[in-house]
């Protein structure tokens, strides 16, 4: 199979040729469809988690997949060969992903069956994002009425997490820049908008005199912005680790490791299916070009960049 792998730390990524993984005990092997990049793809690439996570090389990189279950390993339960599945791998140590024709993934979290309507194209930007941006919503426990700031609400965490606050009642305030950006989180149910690129902080105040009951932080300086919140208050972060990492006196500070389970991406999916939830998808690539996409990524991305793969 072909593969977009990460050879050894201070290599870059390049797409060989692999074995076709086998499904261990709860595993599936998945025929890939479709996947997006994520944050953490790029952090892997750039060796960040050099020491933080076990590395497995030829590490093959890609979190989110969408395709078809090709075969089962013993013990599986609740699904079957040709089902069509979506998700997140979710393994402990890096070394198979979802940039390749075939990824193995276990069966007790982080696949769940796309239900009908939703393309292989749709589910394969649902996961990883989603389940980051559906967590942060619970763990705010937000009010009708609540005003929200949204930082980093272009991105493919942010867009989402703009429209479960903004369909829980809440009033959401959210960061964007172009014109393309600030339509975009409008028609996903922004209240307003905010420039990231100016002063953040005086934009909200002006908006906002007393502050905002909430911070959901994809980006920016978490300090900063935790002093927006109101006493009694929330910044939910998936960027901060520890709650001491923010000195602001009087809110909660609640760091998100997102959880891609199977409720959470029943949710996700059926949210896609219905038409309550949406992601912007705003480029393509072929599995040749993912490493490019890993490069655009990190300029910054209006929703996610999918991969295609045949």
């Amino acid at each position: 199979m072909q593969a977009v792998v990460l050879e050894a730390f201070g290599q870059s990524p390049t797409v060989v040729e692999l074995d076709v993984p086998t499904p261990a005990a709860g595993e599936l092997l998945v025929r890939v469809r479709a996947a997006s990049i994520n944050g953490f793809d790029v952090a892997v690439a750039n060796g960040y988690l050099n020491g933080v996570m076990e590395h497995h090389f030829p590490v093959v990189l890609g979190k989110d997949f969408a395709g078809e279950v090709e075969a089962i390993g013993e013990g599986v339960d609740g699904f079957a060969i040709g089902d069509q599945v979506f998700g997140v791998v979710t393994k402990a140590v890096l070394g198979d992903g979802s940039l390749g024709q075939y990824v193995t993934v276990p069966d007790a979290i982080g696949v769940a069956v796309i239900p009908d309507g939703v393309s292989f194209a749709d589910a394969a930007v649902l996961g990883l994002a989603g389940a980051a941006a559906l967590d942060s919503f619970h763990a705010a426990q937000l009010t009708p009425g609540s005003v929200v700031l949204v930082a980093g609400a272009t991105g493919g965490v942010g867009q989402q997490a703009v429209q479960f606050v903004s369909q829980s009642g809440a009033t959401v305030v959210a960061t964007a820049g172009s014109n393309d950006e600030v339509a975009t989180v409008v028609r996903l149910g922004a209240a307003s908008t905010v420039d990231y690129a100016a002063d953040v902080v005086a934009q909200v105040r002006e908006l906002h005199p007393d502050g905002v009951d909430a911070v959901l932080h994809f980006a920016g300086d978490p300090t900063v912005l935790a002093a927006l919140v109101k006493p009694g208050g929330v910044l939910v972060s998936t960027i901060v680790q520890d709650p001491s990492q923010v000195s602001v006196d009087g809110i909660r500070v609640v760091p998100v490791y997102a959880a891609p389970t199977g409720a959470t991406l029943d949710r996700l999916a059926r949210g896609q299916a219905e038409g309550s939830t949406t992601v912007t998808v705003q480029r393509a690539y072929d599995l040749a070009d993912a490493p490019e996409a890993l490069r655009d990524f990190a300029a910054g991305t209006l929703g996610k960049l999918l991969i295609t793969i045949d």
